[in-house]
């Protein structure tokens, strides 16, 4: 994100942009039994002379018993027919309808801009708005880490079975979950770990490596007695394959895998060739593993990954910073995780106020980052479902009437993380005019500062995620591995508690399309809102059942809170102090 140089240590003002064959067979159907009113209906046919009945109702009925299989083939036909295009028809309907919702917030925000003005009422102090507290409970000592054996009654050997390399994709934040669930894997397996490669990604073109965003030693050490980690394979191994890690035998792993796929599928070939490779490394590994690999994700989540020194450093400058400038409200700030980037609108098919051009730039857009995808005939979208399904992403003006109305007032910092903004200097004006005290990284930081990370996403989101962690409310607005993350990290600091805003996107759309709600009415409902948000912050399933929405990176405790008072012999002292 481009910065304009005489904004230095200024409020942010512009950013640029299976059946069974064993079976028994059913048993025989019961003879049919003939009613009594049916026999007698025969008797009495049986004894009416034919001569009462008059020609014309014979002939009607013989008719009837010819033509009656013509009506009714008519009849299939026709149904088959409105069968074959009741979705087109469907469709039609619906296309010829107005759309479900349609983005009228700057229209409300013109309505209501003189009480937003004037209201400071109702002013939060930061301090005051988690009204829910999570009483604390005793800490219970971590399991013993016995991550040298497997999770089968098979005898294994002391020393390890071989060496695991894993290739990791994704963003900052999916790689972040791959090295956690890679380590998990090595202590199934009882293999070497050799730090985690980092896939190319064609949407996030960042080349950086393991060590440019984390502290490899520190990562090694801090796993030593739990899973051996290795910067590189030795040299005696990797010449069995030509100094070539491609010829290292291959293996595709299903998605979510449970630890018995890896003892039965992969085990067997790591014995084999004392080497086995994985890629793609994400989301390999299911959620519900035993607590001693549990254990191990928890390791490595919060205390062997730690931001490599110059993203730490920088980091801790602009946290330092973001105090500075939040002195009326005690040194405590907002932060906001703003999914508001060109692509993220594009792929979500919404649409906002800008018409037909904006329908015109987004269809462009689509078309070039992802070759015909949304053309596909059983792809099928209406923005205005998109919108009021709650899938839509929010826009600055949006996130900043939902904080206003929550009590957030003119005097609040906000630090923005964000990838580049679409349109920004159009969408931000109205988030600016609500929030004067708007600050990004680039806003804070010096163009020689920021230089070594320009370029490199994954350093970038890093910065970001560390101010995030430590501000005083978190607010999410679209989802991801990036809110996901955060909101355990905080759980994990704040003994139980995420202490961030997750809108009711659903609901918060309909208050926006009502232009007949007023200031008060959409400030009762945005309390309610942010009440219900501190609860389910706070909340921790009471029967563990861990699956893809309900992971332990997102809800740590009670499985990771051991680490809080772990022996520090362990090298497992926590290294990031939580905010005031």
């Amino acid at each position: 994100m481009a910065i304009n140089t005489s904004m230095k240590n200024k409020p942010y003002n512009v950013v640029s942009s299976e059946g069974d064959g064993n079976s028994p067979s059913s048993p025989p159907s019961p003879r049919r039994q003939t009613s009594g009113f049916s026999q007698c209906r025969r008797r009495l046919r049986s004894k009416v002379p034919l001569q009462y009945f008059p020609k014309y109702s014979l002939a009607a009925g013989i008719f009837f018993r010819r033509n009656i299989q013509y009506l009714l083939l008519l009849f299939f036909l026709y149904f088959s027919g409105l069968m074959m295009c009741v979705g087109r028809f469907s469709n039609f309907l619906l296309h010829s309808r107005e759309p479900i919702a349609i983005y009228k917030s700057h229209l409300l925000l013109e309505k209501f801009w003189h009480d937003i003005e004037t209201d400071n009422s109702t002013a939060l102090e930061l301090s005051s708005v988690w009204q829910l507290k999570r009483r604390m409970k005793v800490h219970k000592p971590c399991p013993v880490p016995t991550v040298r054996r497997h999770l089968s009654s098979v005898e294994v050997s002391s020393g390890p079975t071989g060496y695991l390399i894993v290739e990791a994709n994704g963003g900052l934040n999916q790689q972040r979950s791959a090295i956690c669930n890679a380590v998990a894997v090595a202590g199934i397996l009882n293999a070497v770990l050799v730090i985690p490669s980092f896939d190319y990604n064609s949407v996030w073109k960042d080349p950086s490596e393991f060590r440019d965003i984390y502290d490899e030693d520190h990562f090694i050490a801090t796993l030593e007695g739990y899973v051996k980690v290795v910067k590189e394979l030795p040299n005696e191994l990797l010449s069995r394959y030509d100094h070539n890690i491609t010829n290292i035998p291959h293996l595709r792993v299903e998605a979510w895998a449970p630890a018995k796929h890896y003892l039965g599928k992969v085990y067997p070939v790591l014995q084999e060739q004392g080497v086995v490779r994985i890629a793609p490394f994400a989301n390999r590994l299911a959620m519900d593993v035993p607590s001693h690999i549990q254990l191990l994700r928890c390791i490595t989540n919060y205390r062997a990954l730690r931001f490599s020194s110059p993203i730490s450093t920088l980091a801790q400058k602009l946290q330092n910073r973001m105090i500075e400038r939040s002195s009326m409200t005690g040194g405590k700030y907002v932060s906001v995780h703003l999914r508001f980037e060109e692509d993220m609108v594009a792929f979500s098919c919404c649409l906002y106020d800008g018409g037909d051009a904006e329908k015109f730039e987004m269809d462009s857009f689509r078309e070039k980052g992802w070759k015909g995808k949304f053309k596909k005939k059983d792809f099928d979208f209406v923005a205005g479902r998109n919108r009021i399904d709650g899938k839509c992403p929010l826009t600055p003006l949006e996130v900043g009437m939902m904080l206003r109305a929550m009590g957030f007032d003119n005097n609040t910092s906000i630090y923005l993380a964000s990838g580049k903004l679409y349109k920004a200097e159009q969408n931000l004006a109205p988030l600016l005019k609500m929030f004067p005290l708007l600050y990004t990284k680039e806003s804070l930081a010096t163009s020689d500062e920021l230089a070594p990370f320009q370029g490199y996403s994954s350093r970038l989101a890093a910065l970001d995620y560390t101010v995030c962690l430590f501000s005083e409310v978190f607010v999410t607005t679209q989802g991801g591995n990036f809110p996901h993350f955060l909101m355990g990290h905080r759980r994990f600091l704040y003994n139980g508690h995420a202490k961030t805003i997750k809108p009711d996107k659903r609901m918060l759309v309909s208050l926006l399309e009502n232009m007949t709600i007023s200031w008060k009415d959409f400030k009762d409902d945005m309390d309610a809102m942010l009440l219900e948000s501190d609860r389910k912050g706070m909340m921790i399933p009471r029967v563990r059942k861990f699956n893809r929405k309900n992971s332990i990176y997102t809800f740590p405790l009670p499985e990771c809170d051991c680490l809080q008072s772990h022996d520090s012999s362990h090298g497992l002292n926590h290294t990031l102090e939580p905010p005031r």
